[in-house]
């Protein structure tokens, strides 16, 4: 019997009322038959399938027919699929499973691109409830760079000349080598192209994954006519932000380009011909849709101690909107959050967290620290070679081998809202501690972290969402 076919037999599983030949055609409920298992479901949930695919099949010869469909399937794994439809999630009962098991069943029924779209849903993302749960594991002995997310949910991992990238099941990898000696940036910009930079090596190149191809390669052109090497790169729905500096280190800028038209230059921002301690390269972009404006963020360690400027571009006038001046307690990481309104940093002396709210912007600029004091500085740089990110409504810091979570906690004080930041220890007992974190990726209901001297990728989720 082939998998889908008509099927009159079963009906006497049914009582009348369920299969009256000139009744159910008018009723929003379809009855199917997968394996054996009779599932009961609506019309509407069928078509959020789509079309062309076999639950529009199954819509279509319900309304038709007189009979049952049938499908010579796993009735399982067809529940699975089946809930994908009714929530958009997969269910929890979907860890008793292999996830490839689910991948080759939701191919069979044409709606493989539903499980990617669940599985980059970050409503499913639970910060209180992560925990490790696979290794990612790289070829090789190179030291991993930096790490990326893509869209469709798949991890981008550079180590070394080489760029190594995970589908969104995790269950498979490619690897391209590049012309790099070492990859410093590395952004997404489709589920196949990767724009990637390097501090020794001159040119931004855009690569297709794919294929292992260079596109392109993206220069700045400056008055000492020497290399430009990339310091960091960003990117919103229009633009692709490229930081450079001169290759004599006495000049840098950050180009603007459409990614929309072959990466057709769009202008420049942030020239400086002089290097000082006011016209450092920025190492650090961020978009900020809600302002439309770019986040650039720069530091230097001189005889003084470190210092530094995030600055806000309006990309469109090359002005600057906003700026952050950073002497006592330099950001040793910043990051910015849309969702929260506010620019986080991790100070380099203190080691601690703090924040400016977007929304309370004055001429002081001065920085809150979560739990509302900043504790007293040592003379040691508590802070360096940590890592803050944010994602949802959490921010994620990270201390040598341990994670924290902070969220926002609203308070009451004097009759007004007061925004305090509470901290809690990431992660169950054996999952805490290791070597120093050097990197944090986020997509859909995962987080991706990295560690100094280890060719892996951890990957932490929702003990409920695993497989």
């Amino acid at each position: 019997m082939p998998p889908f076919s008509q099927s009159s037999p079963l009906s006497t599983v049914f009582s009348p009322n369920h299969h009256k030949p000139n009744n159910h055609s008018s009723t929003n409920i379809v009855t199917i038959d997968v394996g054996g298992q009779i599932f009961q479901t609506t019309k509407q949930t069928l078509t959020l399938a789509g079309s062309n695919t076999l639950f529009s099949n199954l819509f279509n010869s319900y309304d038709q027919n007189n009979q049952i469909p049938f499908v010579d399937r796993d009735p399982d794994l067809f529940s699975i699929l089946l809930s994908v439809l009714r929530t958009g999630n997969l269910p929890s009962k979907a860890k008793l499973f292999d996830i490839q098991d689910i991948i080759f069943e939701a191919q069979y029924y044409g709606i493989d691109h539903l499980l990617v779209q669940c599985q980059s849903n970050p409503s499913q993302f639970e910060a209180f409830n992560l925990e490790k749960s696979k290794i990612l594991n790289l070829g090789g002995r190179d030291p991993i760079s930096v790490i990326d997310t893509t869209q469709n949910g798949s991890v981008l991992v550079s180590h070394g000349s080489k760029i190594t990238s995970f589908d969104w099941a995790l269950q498979r990898k490619s690897t391209v080598l590049t012309r790099f000696a070492a990859i410093d940036s590395l952004l997404s910009l489709s589920s196949n192209v990767v724009a990637a930079g390097a501090t020794d090596f001159s040119g931004l190149q855009i690569i297709d994954l794919d294929k292992g191809l260079l596109m392109q390669s993206l220069n700045w052109e400056h008055l000492t006519k020497s290399s430009s090497t990339v310091q960091a790169i960003g990117k919103s729905p229009e633009f692709l932000f490229t930081s450079f500096e001169s290759g004599r280190r006495n000049s840098n800028s950050i180009m603007v380009y459409d990614v929309n038209d072959g990466f057709r230059t769009v202008s420049e921002i942030a020239r400086n011909e002089i290097f000082g301690d006011s016209c450092i390269p920025a190492t650090k972009l961020k978009w900020v849709p809600s302002v439309n404006l770019l986040m650039a963020a720069a530091s230097h360690s001189g005889p003084s101690g470190v210092s530094g400027n995030i600055k806000f571009w309006d990309v469109r006038s090359g002005e600057i909107a906003w700026e952050i001046k950073e002497k006592t307690d330099c950001f040793s990481d910043v990051t910015v959050s849309d969702t929260l309104s506010a620019v986080f940093k991790l100070g380099i002396n203190s080691g601690e967290a703090s924040y400016i709210d977007f929304r309370r912007i004055d001429s002081n600029n001065s920085w809150n620290y979560f739990g509302g004091t900043k504790k007293p500085m040592n003379g040691k740089k508590e802070g360096l070679g940590c890592k803050i990110e944010s994602h949802g409504n959490q921010v994620f810091c990270s201390k040598e081998g341990e994670l924290e979570v902070c969220s926002e906690v609203l308070m009451v004080e004097n009759g007004k809202d007061e925004r305090v930041f509470r901290k809690n220890l990431l992660g169950r007992t054996k999952d805490v501690g290791g070597n120093r974190i050097t990197n944090l990726g986020f997509n859909g209901s995962k987080m991706f972290v990295t560690r100094r001297d280890q060719q892996c990728v951890e990957v932490w989720e929702s003990s409920r969402r695993g497989f």
